[in-house]
């Protein structure tokens, strides 16, 4: 896909040019001039006679042994024939005539050979790539764990120790979601190009070095370089963008309460977490190329604090990294940036392995390290036993929590967002969002947990929130707006169609497709715009399932239901035993008219997935609309007595009996349902009138 590295800067150019032209400033310019080449990528080797310090930290550091060529030096696991059970599969460790062979089940559940070509990080535990058709390079789900053997390491274990993944599963190691090219190698190697091809559905996976390297945070270097060569440096010193959070500021000491302030705040959020937060935070891809100094939501869709990935008082639950956490802290609002904790060439802390020496830069130890802080008998020796909880993710790697905030069910949001799983509180809710002393991910998430009906406050805080400064907040909305009726979206969020920020306009797409009838026509070119990126996105990312059924989801809502098809079956090719996409795609087929595609998808939907009510209740209405009502009270009948507790099927199969003039059947199916739901006002409506109606034994 050729795009323009930086159009942003070539219009700069263009547009300085235009202007000096215009007033005349100087001699025009040779017609064939053109706007300086965007800088290249030139290797880490070439920072070190200038950096020497910063280099020889980062040749320590994971960054630099994020992804290595599988050689005696780099293979930490143990390939002496070692062996390893998991249930009733044996995987072997070889090392034959110099390659690293893992000798273990395949797609097919047979036994066979796998070349390990590169390793995949190295402390605490170090994974291992092999090479499959198509370009792509799948991780082993066995890993090894380089932790001291005094210490439990030295060991092969599995990701999955407790659960069989089978040939087949979505989580078994040879299927996508172990695909290296997609999910891993955007932030273990620099200038990555993932280089897939949907028309042959392989990748040419190409990168510029193959670790994570000085230029995968400061950006391509031949300028800096260049310029490093004559000795005259621009603002920038020939880089893209400046890390350099602290400039002029300092911190100051506050002797009452014991806590250092910054000298010196800037408005913009500072650059080292939005550029750490591109591999350090839970986020999907929405611009196919990264754009270095930008904010990560002009790039990417950071995850907000959604149910599942954090707890609700906005701990880490799933493997979220830090920048969702750190976004939440007082820390980040008080202007504390990442390298002011972690030496960034190495990643280690600045002061060492003492961590509380690192949080008494900015905390008096006189004031915080005392039992009276502590309490007496809480056995606390460290500050991040209580302020950074640790989860273990993949087995071995205990990660601590960014929010620096000791942990609290009880505390009024934690209350509020356990509460909106289960019922309506919005006024809670707004209380969260209306306290801008809350950090943007939180106040967005907030309004994702809104349920209607909403008051006038509600509504008026939606309105706020689309001009909220924060790009978070402002995505938060219109995911709010996604469940609202139409005169509620149509308010005055589709300006966000023309948002500056890219993934706020990817989410304006998604919130008023199936109302682009309604727009005016400046509305509909921004639509345009918005949904023309949100393809572009999708089909980058063609090499996944999701993206083909989210691109058949987007055309739905704007009733392009043949594209719909296409992607869909584009989706089913991936991953064949779908369930959801077959019932999808069974959908798509009903909008289309094609009757018998649909009952064949429905029905291959409700086979593939027998736990789900909702495929069998449609797979029955289908059957009844298509007129083949006798075949749909049996499946409908069959079904109720698997889910005798689903409203949807029981009232089907009421309704249908009652309709074909069963009479005495569908009295029979409405009175269990009363039993079932005795508050419900259709149910009784329906008995009143099925009780009028003379059953077959009357006449």
């Amino acid at each position: 896909m050729a795009l323009v590295k930086n159009p942003t800067r070539h219009m700069q150019y263009v547009l300085v040019a235009f202007f000096l032209i215009s007033a005349g400033c100087g001699e025009s310019p040779p017609a064939d001039i053109s706007a300086p080449p965007d800088p290249e990528f030139v290797g880490s080797n070439k920072c070190q006679s200038c950096h020497e310090s910063q280099f020889r930290d980062w040749q320590t550091s994971h960054h630099q042994a994020a992804m290595q060529i599988a050689t005696e030096d780099t293979v930490l696991g143990d390939f002496s024939n070692a062996t390893f059970d998991y249930f009733s599969t044996r995987t072997e460790f070889l090392s034959i005539d110099g390659e690293y062979i893992v000798r273990t089940e395949n797609a097919s559940g047979e036994l066979q050979d796998f070349e390990v070509t590169h390793t995949f990080g190295v402390e605490p535990l170090q994974q291992y790539l092999v090479e499959f058709p198509g370009g792509r390079k799948q991780a082993l789900p066995f890993l090894w764990d380089t932790t001291p053997a005094s210490e439990g390491g030295q060991r092969w274990f599995h990701l999955y120790p407790d659960e069989y993944i089978e040939p087949g599963d979505e989580l078994h190691w040879t299927g996508p979601n172990f695909n290296w090219n997609f999910s891993c190698a955007e932030c273990h190697s620099t200038d990555l190009r993932m280089g897939y091809d949907a028309s042959s559905d392989t990748f040419e996976t190409t990168w510029s070095e193959i670790s994570v390297g000085c230029e995968a945070c400061h950006g391509p270097g031949s300028k800096h370089v260049q310029q490093a060569t004559g000795q005259k440096f621009d603002d920038l010193h020939g880089l893209v963008l400046s890390l350099d959070d602290q400039q002029d500021a300092n911190w100051v000491m506050n002797v009452e309460t014991g806590i250092a302030e910054r000298s010196e705040m800037h408005g913009d959020p500072q650059q080292q977490p939005e550029s750490c937060g591109r591999c350090h935070s839970r986020r999907s891809v929405v611009a196919p190329e990264y754009e270095y100094g930008k904010l990560l939501t002009q790039t990417h869709m950071p995850s907000l604090l959604d149910d599942g990935l954090y707890f609700a008082d906005g701990q880490i639950q799933d493997e979220v990294y830090v920048y969702g956490s750190f976004l939440q802290s007082k820390m980040y609002r008080a202007g504390v940036t990442c390298s002011d904790c972690h030496n960034p060439h190495s990643g280690e802390l600045l002061t060492g392995s003492d961590s509380n020496t690192v949080c008494a830069q900015c905390h008096l130890p006189s004031r915080f390290a005392t039992t009276d802080h502590r309490g007496q008998s809480s056995g606390v020796a460290d500050c991040v036993d209580c302020h950074m909880k640790a989860r273990t993710y993949m087995g071995v790697d205990a990660r601590r929590d960014h929010y620096f905030r000791v942990p609290s069910a009880a505390d009024d949001r934690a209350i509020t967002f356990a509460a909106a799983r289960t019922g309506q509180v919005n006024d809670d809710l707004l209380k969260i969002f209306n306290n801008v002393e809350n950090a943007g991910i939180v106040r967005a998430s907030a309004l994702t947990r809104f349920q209607q009906p909403l008051s006038s406050d509600a509504t008026a805080a939606l309105g706020t929130a689309l001009n909220d400064p924060d790009p978070l907040v402002r995505i938060g909305a219109l995911r709010a707006l996604q469940q609202m009726p139409p005169e509620v979206r149509m308010i005055e969020g589709t300006r966000l169609l023309d948002d500056p920020v890219r993934s706020v306009r990817f989410e304006a797409a998604r919130t008023y497709a199936e109302l682009a009838d309604l727009f005016e026509i400046h509305q509909a070119r921004a639509f345009q715009r918005a949904a023309d990126e949100l393809r572009q996105t999708l089909a980058h990312n063609g090499s996944r399932a999701e993206s083909h059924a989210a691109l058949a989801s987007f055309e739905m809502m704007l009733r392009n239901n043949t594209q719909a098809v296409r992607h869909y079956e584009d989706a089913l090719l991936i991953d064949p035993d779908n369930a959801a996409f077959y019932h999808l795609l069974g959908l798509a087929f009903v909008r289309t008219g094609n009757g018998e595609n649909a009952l064949q998808s429905l029905q291959k939907a409700m086979e593939l997935d027998t736990n789900t009510a909702r495929y069998a209740y449609v797979f029955g209405v289908a059957l009844n609309s298509l007129g083949r009502t006798e075949v749909a009270l049996t499946e409908l009948a069959n079904s109720r007595q698997q889910f005798p507790d689903d409203f949807d099927i029981g009232w089907a199969l009421a309704t249908m009996l009652r309709d074909a003039g069963n009479i005495e059947s569908a009295l029979q199916v409405a009175l269990e349902m009363q039993s079932d739901f005795p508050d419900d006002e259709n149910i009784r409506a329906l008995l009143a009138s099925l009780q009028q109606r003379p059953t077959a034994a009357a006449e």
